[in-house]
């Protein structure tokens, strides 16, 4: 393939990777046959380059696709301002391997710094992109023998786009590393590229078919042979015209026309009803019967004949010779082909960095700091997709917000510790902050009023709930498997999100998950951790643990009614309001009640009885006996709530708990109680 003796020059270290890149090499041998592509030499990625993703965390973070499979809604929708296909693929490979060389990093936030602050040339390099047809593709396709006239085509456009960008930015000064290492690059091989770009124009005709054999591609005057084969061709259908015409007088049937079909070739056609006349003398000497149909007689001559021989030979020979100058420019464009990806792959930089930098005008982003300690502090930061939906549907603005981690716990916690209740924001909190280093890395700027970053080499994310039935995985085995993942991978530059560890089990067990997970991130790998839960005990383990911190949504209630403010506030929250939840996700008022009267007998309980403390739960001393007095309480019945009975007043009456109802409340239920005391 490579035409070399030894892989050695291709850094290949070990026998995996050869047989790998075999095995590769096998799959195109058998299923391309004679359309073997060109391969490029093999270059190696090693993941020491590159943030480590697993699937499960970019499912859990939708950087590419929801979890309904749609990419709108996704990260990448939400950040692509490419107006490029080659760029919108340059962008979603950058986001799916962010790096961790710094420099690396700050030589794209440069070029996005560039055409930030350029904004007229940031405006014209976009429009002269738009025009910029896909390269690259139609490189492959020609490269596979299935490309046509219309990829030739593409390809002296993209030339075209390609002299004109590098013209514009040529005359600009304090052009980027980047940009100026792409503009570099292009300078080689210019000679050969423009002479091939000339060519590509002489020789292709503004309207180009599809496929080649269609013929009619080739522009005029490009080649004399060519233009003498078209005009006997052509010349020829203007005799067949005065054929039919000098046929349709010496007949006298006006209706006789001269036509072509795949079987017959050209043929004389009159109606059925005068068919007749041209099978009696003196036209039957002339006119030969070639087929009847129920509405046509069709016939042939033997000037006909000649003259579609003719006409054929001429049509043949035409088409042969385009095709022999299709290939020549399809040979011509291959043996040029590193030069032409090399401008492809220009064209992408400079959309992708233009795009990056018009998005961040936009939508508020801000270059990030990144630095080699483990730090991680971020002021204003908003969730970038679900600030976008807020914005597009006019709804209340994002509350930003900030966070701080420090993996040496120094100046900040280690393991953040987020309680609060439901709908609060705590999984948006969580992943917002995943989202930014991720964005950050992949070297674009991020949706905050300040950020410093320093490098994570790993992203673990743990949110959300979901089974997996084809491989016999309920929700929480699904749920310990990815924390498992974590747990044994995470070093001490990873950033972990952990949501809700443990709520798939007893409560017990998932608390003792969850405080022990917790244990294990802030003493082992000792890395930086978001960790939400609404296992309040777990707040205990700020007062043992000195690098975990407590933090929670902050909520507050108006006249009953809950209020998520989306802020997030230093200390544990009070309580989890999971019966507000409910009751605005629309459950039975009777059924709300109810859950809040178990809640005071479960609550005064637990304070008699059975709280935990932290010391006891480290030490393994855990001794509650469970509620008990759950065991005395009336079991719900509806029947008793809705239904009159004897004793309905008193039911009703040990169903209310006048502390808890709003005003609203409270007159709905002396009007209840007014009805089943009416009641006989």
């Amino acid at each position: 393939v490579y035409a070399i003796a030894t892989l050695d020059g291709f850094g290949l270290e070990s026998r995996v990777e050869i047989v790998a890149l075999g095995q590769a090499l096998t799959y195109l041998q058998a299923t391309q046959l004679d359309n073997m592509p060109r391969l490029n030499p093999p270059q190696i990625e090693k993941m020491a380059q590159f943030m480590g993703l697993d699937v499960a965390t970019r499912a859990n973070l939708e950087l590419t696709h929801t979890p309904a499979g749609t990419r709108r809604g996704s990260l990448l929708d939400c950040i692509d301002e490419t107006v490029t296909a080659a760029g919108a693929r340059l962008l979603m490979t950058r986001l799916a391997a962010p790096l961790l060389d710094i420099a690396a990093i700050a030589a794209r936030h440069d070029s996005i710094d560039f055409f930030l602050h350029e904004e007229r040339l940031r405006q014209a390099v976009r429009t002269k992109l738009k025009a910029a047809p896909d390269m690259a593709r139609a490189l492959s396709r020609l490269g596979q023998q299935r490309g046509g006239p219309r990829d030739l085509r593409t390809l002296a456009v993209g030339l075209d786009c390609v002299n004109d960008l590098v013209g514009l930015l040529n005359a600009v000064e304090n052009m980027p590393a980047e940009l100026l290492a792409v503009i570099d690059t292009l300078q080689d091989a210019q000679k050969p590229l423009g002479v091939l770009a000339e060519q590509l124009s002489a020789a292709l005709d503004d309207n180009m078919p599809l496929l080649a054999r269609d013929g009619g591609f080739v522009r005029t005057d490009y080649h004399a042979g060519l233009d003498k084969a078209r005009g006997l061709r052509d010349e020829s259908r203007r005799v067949i015209a005065g054929l039919q015409q000098k046929y349709a007088d010496e007949t006298g049937i006006k209706t006789l026309k001269i036509k072509h079909n795949g079987v017959l070739g050209y043929h004389i056609d009159v109606p059925a009803q005068h068919g007749d006349k041209l099978m009696k003398p003196p036209f039957d000497a002339l006119f030969i019967h070639r087929q009847t149909l129920a509405n046509a007689v069709r016939f042939s001559t033997g000037e006909l004949a000649g003259l579609a021989a003719e006409i054929s030979r001429a049509g043949e020979t035409a088409l042969t010779l385009e095709l022999e100058i299709f290939d020549q420019l399809v040979e011509d464009v291959l043996a040029v082909r590193s030069g032409l990806l090399a401008r492809a792959d220009a064209l992408a930089i400079f959309d992708v960095s233009a795009a990056l930098a018009e998005a961040a005008e936009t939508h508020h982003w801000v270059r990030p700091s990144m630095y080699e300690d483990t730090r991680f502090f971020v002021e204003g930061a908003r969730h970038p997709v679900v600030e976008a939906a807020l914005t597009s549907n006019r709804d209340r603005p994002f509350i930003a917000n900030e966070c701080r981690l420090d993996a040496a716990a120094q100046s900040d916690p280690r393991v953040l510790l987020l309680t609060g209740p439901n709908m609060a924001g705590k999984s948006t909190f969580l992943r917002q902050n995943a989202l930014l280093a991720i964005v950050a890395q992949m070297g674009g700027f991020v949706p905050a009023k300040k950020a410093e970053i320093g490098i994570v080499d790993r992203v673990f994310s743990r949110v959300g709930a979901a089974d997996d039935l084809a491989r016999g995985r309920s929700t929480f085995m699904v749920e310990m498997v990815e924390t498992a993942a974590i747990l044994n991978q995470a070093g001490p530059r990873a950033l972990v999100i952990l949501d809700e560890i443990g709520r798939g089990t007893a409560t017990f067990d998932g608390l003792s998950i969850a405080w022990a997970a917790v244990e294990y991130l802030h003493d082992g790998p000792g890395c930086r951790t978001l960790f939400a839960t609404h296992y309040h005990e777990m707040t205990a383990l700020a007062e043992r643990l000195k690098g975990l911190a407590n933090a929670s949504m902050k909520v507050r209630e108006h006249n009953g009614q809950l209020i998520f403010l989306h802020e997030v506030g230093e200390g544990a929250a009070d309580r989890s309001y999971g019966i507000h939840v409910a009751q605005l996700a629309g459950l039975p008022q009777s059924v709300i009640e109810r859950a809040r009267a178990i809640l005071a007998l479960l609550e005064e309980n637990r304070a008699a009885n059975d709280q935990i403390s932290g010391d006891q739960i480290s030490g393994g001393q855990i001794s509650g006996k469970g509620s008990s007095a759950l065991n005395e309480l009336p079991l719900f019945d509806a029947q008793r709530v809705s239904a009159p009975a004897q004793d309905g007043l008193r039911t009703a009456l040990e169903t209310i708990d006048p502390d808890r109802l709003t005003p609203r409340e409270a007159l709905d239920w002396l009007y209840r109680l007014k009805e089943i005391g009416g009641e006989k």
